[in-house]
């Protein structure tokens, strides 16, 4: 297991990850990417029971995520090449022709890691209920968790699935919406206002939890904590509140890098503020 500051570091090295990768094709999503890597560094590295060396796309036996928000896909697969899933070298075909790293995550190309195509925003939590479902048949004990945008939740499948999880009693699902305010075309307030989206979830009978999303040691506490709730006759929400653009000064609190790769000095400037600390692709 390890320990706060080497999540840490590991943390910074995958914020490098996804603005090289970005840069290097002048394409992808960096803002949603930075705020969410305490998230996928602390369910990777700690929290998800699962094999990198022998992947199976059905997952018996194991904990399984899926993407919803599949335009943060950098965090996502430098992560994945940073456990094992695939050889590092591969994120320098981030985004160009035939790679298997798209822009958004596909399963044609047969990537390890990748249960599912997403980038469709609104489906991903219908698709997590299925295989939380396919696991109670199978009496699995394996947890399934999905990641959303708050932009998302302005999807109707989502509210779908967000009735029929508690009627059917999925609680072996933790699904975990990122909530940092941002979306491609201006704050989530002014494009559509969520409301009090923990008494909503709520209402839906969800087992609802809320984290800073930007502090390892609280979504470590937060993210553990929700494991203990699994089996309890409910599905849990976790409200998980993140800076877009996390860790880069320049690039923190605004949607202008939903979508925007840095130029050459802006990568030279966000790389300053995050030193190498694994060894860098």
């Amino acid at each position: 297991m390890a320990n706060i500051a080497e999540l840490k570091m590991i943390a910074t090295q995958v914020r490098r990850d996804i603005l090289r990768m970005v840069h290097s094709v002048q394409s992808g999503h960096p803002g949603g990417s930075l705020g969410c890597t305490e998230f996928f560094v602390a369910l990777y590295y700690e929290l998800m029971n699962y094999s990198s060396k022998e992947f199976r796309m059905e997952g018996k036996k194991e904990d399984v995520f899926f993407l919803s928000n599949g335009h943060i896909s950098p965090v996502w697969y430098s992560v994945l090449a940073r456990r094992g899933f695939f050889n590092i070298d591969e994120l320098k075909t981030f985004r160009k022709i035939n790679s298997r790293l798209q822009g958004h995550p596909a399963t044609a190309e047969g990537i390890p890691g990748v249960r599912v195509s997403s980038g469709s925003l609104g489906q991903g939590m219908s698709v997590a209920i299925g295989m939380a479902l396919a696991k109670q048949l199978d009496n699995d004990p394996g947890i399934v968790y999905s990641l959303h945008g708050d932009g998302e939740m302005e999807e109707g499948q989502i509210w779908e699935a967000a009735m029929f999880a508690p009627a059917r009693k999925v609680d072996n699902l933790i699904s975990v919406v990122d909530f940092n305010g941002q979306q491609i075309d201006g704050p989530v307030n002014e494009v559509m206002p969520l409301g009090n989206l923990k008494a909503k979830f709520e209402a839906f009978d969800w087992n609802v939890l809320e984290m800073n999303g930007n502090d390892m040691e609280e979504v470590l506490k937060t993210m553990q904590y929700a494991r203990t709730q699994t089996g309890k006759g409910k599905p849990i929400f976790i409200i998980m509140k993140t800076e877009m653009g996390y860790g880069v000064d320049f690039m923190t609190g605004t949607h202008k890098w939903h979508g925007v790769a840095p130029n050459d000095e802006q990568l030279e400037d966000a790389l300053s503020q995050l030193p190498e600390t694994l060894g860098d692709y």
